[in-house]
């Protein structure tokens, strides 16, 4: 490197970095520091070019490696960069440009050797290269400085106390980057790290009291989305507007973070990398993410997470509760606005669940918002393009409508909000349609999707748990809603008559031979019976509740009243059926009476009025599907984090010991894998009876 502009390709030869690696000690206070930082080159635009980056300087950090226990080279540029933050905001209001660039050189240069030095060695080792003080070998001072938790104090201070300008902006989008790269000693971990040297100085220490500042700054990046300044406003010469070249190197960590933490990369698709407006808060958004998702400290709880779960709204003068610690506040207007409109990036849709989640005060005024189709309908959309996301995006979409779907103010203002052309929705023509209409019709198209290609038996479960959450506040559906109900029906009533027919053909093949394995179709009807019966518990909930408020459900139901023949007396749906059964036949009745030829306005003008002439009482009152024993956002919670720490045995226990949650009980499976093959063929013959007397009322 040095004064004349570098090409990735001469890095090796570079006198400066042979002299910075080798085996000549340089005092903090030689002038070489000053020739080493003043280098600029283009940044790389590509992963490509990336990895040329790290083949390049490889050599170069495997020689420091080997020679800083004698030189101390390393801890000298620490120091170098250290002493030049002092006097950065001082620079910053000064506009000195050259201070500042090679300030920002340093930290390049230090970001680049610890990723080397992570991916190296282990955490033991890594630290004990930041705290040599002696040049001969073999000799360790007891008393030498940490310079490891001085760089991340000294991170933490820049990130927070650097006024945010043009010439300061790359500098403040490096240090993020800095702590990202550092933070990712886990991905070279396979258990979770509970005791590492983040933990020894995030949590505690120096950088403690910095915690809710930093989450604050970190969240006020996000919602700004401060872009980069144009070419020529900034000391740092670069060919794009993507962010300089320390962001593109932590990216790839940070990617490689992102991945661990969202389930990417397994049986997931890779999701295009949109062209990043702002690189600040992008590396911002994810450096929170990290921070809040580390593991609790042997003796002390997450700061990071505690601060993300109690800072309050601006406007809200109540004082914190002395039990709070690191509290602050921010405003939640604007952070409600960048959370709608960022909610293309997973990223953001994980930011999201997470306060929604964690932070009462954050839920409690976003289900206020009168707006809230500005917050729902970029999340319809991430579900309406299921083919384009990965699957962790799919289910954070999944798991905020189910937080959103258990407050009831908000499942009944959602059908008040009126929407006109939703463009995005190619199926059919949407001219005028309510918000909570759409989110029915987005859900189901998301089942259908889920039957014919992923068969992804929590993403079922999890859907119809919105639209359960959701049945006993319908209201005024659209039409095409109502019909779709009534098809995804149709679709499961065929699924289980074919899927029984093949299980009658199979029984009895295999009943003249024991050597034949028997298919396991009994679990498959089990699954099917669980999601149609959840599917009349929705129908069922809503003629109970609001039939007066949906004709055209209503309407649907007569339409297509032929489907629910066959489960009438069925033995695992005759309690549900009751209620369906009574509206089928009070209304039918009424059309009848009408006569025949009837048009569809008139149809419905018939059902509205029996609607109010039904009497209420005859109607079986209907359960809550709240209290069916499934707490369906936990349960999808917990079935993410059982996936995340699927790598993680040891963990595991702990987990299932803290989440409390009941599961629906599925009497004939948990016993069957148990069963003998002459067992599971009699079992399998009486069900099949009881389900062929069923559909022929026998």
């Amino acid at each position: 490197m040095g004064s004349n502009s570098s090409r990735i390709g001469d890095l090796p030869k570079n006198e400066y970095l042979k002299k910075l690696s080798g085996t000549e000690s340089v005092s903090e206070n030689d002038p070489f520091w000053n020739q080493l930082l003043s280098f600029s080159f283009p940044a790389p635009t590509s992963s490509t070019e990336l990895k040329l980056l790290e083949e390049a300087t490889i050599s170069v950090c495997r020689s420091l490696v080997i020679n800083n226990p004698r030189t101390g080279n390393l801890g000298a540029l620490i120091k170098v960069f250290l002493s030049r933050t002092k006097e950065l905001k001082l620079s910053a209001e000064c506009q000195n440009h050259i201070f500042i660039w090679q300030t920002h050189n340093a930290l390049f240069i230090i970001c680049c050797l610890l990723k080397v030095f992570i991916c190296e060695m282990s955490e033991e080792e890594l630290q004990l290269h930041f705290t040599y003080e002696e040049k001969s070998p073999g000799s360790y001072s007891s008393d030498s400085e940490d310079l490891l938790e001085e760089l991340l104090c000294c991170l933490m201070q820049l990130i927070t106390d650097i006024p945010l300008l043009d010439i300061t902006y790359e500098i403040s989008v490096e240090a993020v980057s800095t702590m990202v790269v550092f933070l990712s000693c886990q991905l070279f971990h396979k258990e979770v790290l509970r005791q590492s040297i983040s933990h020894k100085y995030l949590m505690r220490g120096r950088c403690l009291p910095y915690t809710s500042k930093l989450v604050k700054t970190l969240l006020y990046n996000f919602i700004r989305q401060e872009k980069p300044p144009p070419p020529g406003a900034h000391v740092l010469s670069q060919q794009s507007d993507g962010g300089g070249l320390l962001y593109g190197l932590a990216s790839g960590v940070a990617t490689g973070l992102w991945t661990v933490f969202t389930l990417g990369g397994v049986g997931s698709k890779a999701a295009a990398t949109p062209e990043l407006s702002s690189p600040l808060a992008n590396q911002s958004l994810l450096l929170l993410l990290v921070l809040a998702n580390l593991t609790d400290a042997a003796d002390a709880p997450n700061p990071y997470r505690q601060a993300i779960m109690s800072f309050k709204n601006t406007q809200d003068s109540s004082p914190f509760p002395s039990s709070i610690p690191h509290a602050f506040q921010i405003n939640f207007n604007s952070l409600y606005t960048a959370l709608c409109e960022q909610q293309t990036s997973d990223q953001a849709t994980l930011l999201l669940y997470t306060l929604l989640h964690q932070n009462s005060n954050v839920r409690t005024y976003m289900l206020a918002r009168t707006d809230m189709e500005n917050l729902v309908l970029p999340i319809l959309e991430i579900l309406y393009h299921v083919e384009e996301r990965n699957s962790h995006h799919v289910y954070m979409a999944l798991i905020i409508l189910l937080i959103l779907t258990e407050d009831d103010g908000f499942n009944r203002s959602i059908h008040e909000v009126i929407l006109k052309n939703i463009t995005w929705y190619s199926e059919r023509v949407l001219t005028e349609i309510s918000l909570g209409s759409l989110l029915i019709l987005v859900v189901i198209r998301t089942i259908q999707y889920n039957m014919t290609r992923t068969r992804d038996k929590y993403l079922h479960t999890n859907c119809l748990a919105a639209l359960a959450n959701m049945s006993a506040q319908f209201r005024s559906l659209h039409q095409y809603a109502a019909q779709r109900i009534i098809s995804l029906f149709s679709l499961l009533s065929k699924k289980h008559n074919k899927v029984l027919e093949q299980a009658t053909q199979s029984l009895r093949g295999s009943l003249s031979s024991n050597d034949v394995p028997l298919p396991d179709y009994a679990q498959d009807l089990n699954v099917i019976e669980e999601v149609i019966r959840m599917m009349l518990e929705i129908i069922n909930s809503c003629l109970t509740n609001s039939l007066h408020h949906n004709p055209n459900l209503v309407y649907a139901l007569l339409y297509k009243r032929d489907l629910f023949e066959q489960f009438r007396t069925h033995p695992s749906f005759q309690d549900i059926m009751q209620n369906i059964d009574l509206v089928i036949t009070f209304f039918s009745s009424r059309l009848l009476q009408a006569g025949a030829e009837l048009s569809v306005e008139r149809v419905l003008e018939i059902i509205k009025q029996g609607a109010v002439a039904l009497p209420k009482d005859r109607l079986k009152e209907a359960r809550s599907l709240k209290d069916t024993g499934l707490c369906w956002a936990s349960i999808l919670r917990k079935e993410v984090l059982v996936t995340f720490l699927s790598k993680f045995p040891q963990t595991q226990n702990d987990l299932c010991k803290s989440l409390t949650v009941k599961v629906a009980p599925r009497p004939l499976l948990s016993s069957w894998s148990f069963l003998s093959r002459k067992d599971k063929n009699q079992v399998f013959l009486i069900r099949l009876h009881a389900e062929c007397g069923a559909q022929h009322g026998t």
